[in-house]
C-alpha cells in the first residue's frame, strides 16, 4: 500500500504590496536610527530577493504600535479564513467533500489560538465528528514537511483513508516595532503571510506522486539558531547569522545517506522541492546543488513572488511541481529547515 499526495492548493491573504511600496514604511520606522544603519537596512530590503508579499493586515497596521493582543486577534480572525479557503480549494482539486477527510493536521507557529485552527475548520466545513485532528506548532519553517510526514505515517497504518495538512502562517503578526536587531529586520525583509493545503490518500485508486521515504535530521547543540522568544509585545524573532553556514556544513549528511538508503544518488532526483528560507539560504543550497547539475528555480521564484511564509512556503513550491506535467517514475526531493535546528526530508515518485 502506498501513500500519495493527490492535491495541493494555496490561499493568499487580501493585502499585498511590492517591496518598493513597503520601503516608505521602513524609512518611517527607521527614521530615528543612525543614517548609515538606515542605508544598510534599506539595502537589505531591496536585495532580499522578494519582489512582493502578502499580509493578513495592511502595512499601516504592521508598522503601527499595536499590542500583542491586537495583532494576535487579527491573526486568529484571518488564519481561520485563509486556512478554510486553502482546504476548500484542495478538496475541489481532488473532487472530494469535507466528510471524505479522516485526519486533519494544521500547522502554524506565528500566533496563539486555543482551540487550534483545525477545530474551527471541522465546524466551518461540517467535517465528520470522528475526524482525527492534530495541531502542529512551534516547528517553524520545517513544519509543512513535518505535517506531511505525520499524515503519511497515519495513512500507512490505516488503508483507505485520507488526510489534509493545512499550513497557515502570518509572520506579519510577529513584527516587533521597537526591535532594531538584525533578526527582526531580516525577518521583516523576507517574510510574508499565506496558507496552503495538501490532501494525501492511501486509497489505491487515488492518483498522485507516492511518498517513497521520509526522515528527519536533528542538528545537535543548535537550539539557539532559530525560533521565537515570547516577550510582552509578542513573538520576537531569533535568527542566528550562522544558519546558512550550519546548513552547508551538514548538507552532505542530510542528503546523501537519505538517498543512499533508497538506492539512489542525487543524479537520480529529477525535481528539488526546497523551502526558500531566505536569499542567503537559497544561495547556499543553490551553490551546493549547482555543482551537481541541479537547479532550484521554483524555490527562488516562490521566494520572489511571495516571500518566506514559514511552514507554508515549501508547499507553494510543491504546488508548482504538482501543476506541471511529470513523467511516470520521476523523483522529487522535498526539504525544509526549521527551529531545533532540524531538517525534514521527503522522497516522492510520480
Amino acid at each position: 500500500m502506498s501513500v500519495k499526495i493527490i492535491s495541493v492548493a494555496k490561499q493568499l491573504p487580501n493585502y499585498t504590496r511590492e517591496t518598493k511600496d513597503i520601503i516608505p514604511f521602513v524609512k518611517l520606522w527607521m527614521r530615528n536610527q543612525d543614517e548609515r544603519f538606515q542605508r544598510k537596512v534599506l539595502k537589505l530590503f531591496e536585495g532580499a530577493g522578494v519582489d512582493r508579499r502578502y499580509s493578513i493586515m495592511d502595512p499601516k497596521e504592521v508598522f503601527f504600535n499595536s499590542s500583542f493582543e491586537e495583532k494576535n486577534n487579527i491573526y486568529v480572525r484571518e488564519v481561520k479564513k485563509i486556512a478554510k479557503q486553502a482546504l476548500q480549494k484542495s478538496l475541489e482539486k481532488s473532487n472530494l467533500n469535507p466528510t471524505d477527510i479522516d485526519y486533519i493536521i494544521t500547522v502554524s507557529c506565528t500566533g496563539i489560538m486555543i482551540p487550534s485552527v483545525d477545530a474551527y475548520l471541522i465546524n466551518a466545513l461540517q467535517m465528520r465528528q470522528d475526524t482525527v485532528r492534530l495541531p502542529v506548532t512551534e516547528m517553524g519553517c520545517a513544519a509543512g514537511v513535518s505535517g506531511i510526514i505525520y499524515a503519511k505515517n497515519f495513512l500507512k497504518a490505516n488503508p483507505n483513508k485520507r488526510a489534509a495538512v493545512i499550513a497557515v502562517e502570518a509572520p506579519a503578526a510577529t513584527f516587533q516595532l521597537e526591535d532594531f536587531s538584525m533578526a527582526n529586520i531580516v525577518s521583516a525583509a523576507i517574510f510574508g503571510d499565506g496558507s496552503a493545503s495538501v490532501i494525501l490518500s492511501s486509497y489505491k485508486e487515488d492518483k498522485g506522486p507516492k511518498i517513497i521515504d521520509e526522515a528527519m535530521y536533528h542538528f545537535y547543540d543548535s537550539t539557539h539558531l532559530m525560533g521565537f522568544k515570547l516577550v510582552n509585545t509578542g513573538l520576537q524573532m531569533i535568527l542566528d547569522k550562522t544558519v546558512p553556514e550550519t546548513i552547508s556544513n551538514h548538507f552532505p549528511r542530510i542528503i546523501h545517506p537519505f538517498l543512499d538508503r533508497n538506492n539512489l544518488t542525487i543524479e537520480d532526483v529529477n525535481h528539488l522541492i526546497f523551502h526558500p528560507g531566505g536569499k542567503k539560504i537559497v544561495q547556499t543550497v543553490e551553490d551546493l546543488f549547482g555543482s551537481l547539475g541541479k537547479n532550484i528555480d521554483d524555490t527562488k521564484e516562490v521566494l520572489r513572488l511571495y516571500g518566506n511564509m514559514s511552514s507554508a512556503t515549501v508547499l507553494y513550491v510543491l504546488e508548482r511541481f504538482m501543476n506541471g506535467d511529470r513523467k511516470r517514475g520521476e523523483k522529487g526531493l522535498m526539504l525544509s529547515f526549521g527551529p531545533g535546528f532540524s531538517a525534514q526530508r521527503i522522497l516522492l515518485e510520480w
